[in-house]
């Protein structure tokens, strides 16, 4: 095994491992091996492995773990239906693994496991990858080295990226991302690499032979953004002026970006993000700020929906004293896009908006946010939240036919 495998098989100490892989680097040999060593060491105890689909786990994961059992002499069972599993036939009692696939994923929940392994994880839709990831972590308490590892070759910005490789991911302790280039794999045919680097532009390279994260999309969203231009670490006092506060509505991620009016540009000041309803939004906004004039920007669809069987979302957040500035309708996405872009850099050359360097969702955010195959700025890698909340202020505060907080005109009042 190369060096990127044998830190993957052998750290038993780190609870998340994530391995990022170009194509053929070894990673599902890495996996097959991980699986041993974790049975080896959690004897008696279940693991789980999962694969994107049913159908994958029996033309990768079962073809390739059977040759890797047979190649080290190690005594096993297999059982294809119901479900797909292994019994390992080790010194100190058989042990399970179940074989399961992301699409039926709460099949594990109610299993106490000691680990999991997860593969080609990227291929996963987002939302259905970070709905899972904390309940799987919350299903390993037995054992004797609990443990999550995931590998796959990197699909951009997406669930891989956010889970370790993220300014927040960065920044916590529990997890380590180990990347595996397709040049560290010997065993490959002579020509594997040239035949990639013929049919692969240098940008997907990256990510197909160095396991690089980067945007395979058709482009940024807001690719004017530039963090020299506009990330700023000293703020204007703001003690006296009027607050400014974008809102995307979301079921258990409700987003916020709070600005100020700065001469003729604005400058976000403060972020909240992962708020799990408007109550508990309009709470964190008001300990922040409990003396300031508040003038909230939310999206307009939250006069309709609520949270609350009796209240709509802007009628909780005008509870709490943040005066609706909703137009009747939302503008089109293109229009957000456009007046955000334009705020950003016009065609003076001017740039009318600044992000406090504290406000770290917003800045990778606006860095990383793409546009999807269809055209439409992307929802599946979760950077759209918080670019929405700043596209409702920045079209409704900047806009020439609406701007200017606390006018009448084209407001809704509840």
């Amino acid at each position: 095994m190369h060096p990127g495998q044998l830190d993957f098989v052998n750290d038993h100490t780190t609870q998340i491992l994530g391995v990022s892989a170009g194509y053929g680097a070894g990673k599902t040999r890495a996996l097959c091996a991980k699986a041993v060593h974790l049975a080896a060491a959690n004897q008696g105890f279940i693991g789980c492995v999962l694969e994107p689909t049913g159908p994958l786990i029996r033309d990768i994961f079962v073809n390739d773990f059977d040759a890797f059992l047979e190649s080290y002499n190690i005594p096993y069972s297999y059982r294809a239906s119901p479900l797909p599993e292994y019994v390992l036939h080790l010194p100190l009692g058989d042990t399970k693994i179940l074989c399961r696939s992301f699409e039926n994923w709460t099949r594990i929940i109610g299993l106490n496991l000691a680990w999991v392994l997860a593969d080609e994880i990227d291929t996963v839709a987002p939302s259905i990858a970070s709905r899972a990831f904390p309940k799987i972590l919350g299903r390993l308490r037995a054992g004797n080295i609990r443990q999550f590892g995931a590998a796959s070759t990197p699909e951009g910005f997406r669930w891989m990226f956010n889970t370790f490789a993220s300014e927040d991911a960065l920044s916590r302790t529990d997890r380590k991302l180990i990347k595996m280039r397709t040049a560290d794999n010997p065993h490959l045919p002579a020509d594997f690499i040239e035949r990639l680097q013929a049919n692969y532009d240098p940008n997907l390279l990256r990510a197909y032979l160095d396991g690089e994260f980067i945007n395979l999309t058709t482009g940024t969203v807001y690719d004017r953004f530039d963090r020299a231009k506009h990330v700023v670490t000293q703020l204007p006092d703001y003690s006296e002026e009027p607050l400014r506060i974008g809102v995307d509505f979301n079921i258990g991620n409700m987003s916020a970006v709070i600005g100020i009016r700065s001469g003729k540009g604005l400058v976000i000041i403060d972020e909240i993000s992962g708020a799990h309803d408007t109550d508990a939004l309009g709470v964190e906004i008001r300990r922040r700020y409990p003396t300031h004039r508040l003038y909230g920007y939310p999206d307009a669809s939250g006069g309709n929906r609520s949270t609350n069987a009796t209240q709509t979302d802007i009628q909780i957040l005008e509870q709490y004293g943040i005066s609706n500035q909703s137009p009747k309708a939302n503008p089109p996405v293109r229009d957000r896009v456009a007046a955000v872009q334009g705020l950003l850099e016009n065609g003076k050359g001017e740039h009318r908006l600044q992000v406090s360097s504290t406000c770290k969702r917003m800045i990778e955010c606006l860095e990383l946010q793409c546009y999807s195959s269809n055209g439409a700025p992307d929802k599946e890698g979760g950077h759209d939240h918080m670019t929405d909340a700043l596209g409702y202020l920045v079209w409704r505060e900047f806009n020439p036919l609406h701007a200017g907080a606390g006018r009448g005109t084209g407001i809704r009042i509840y």
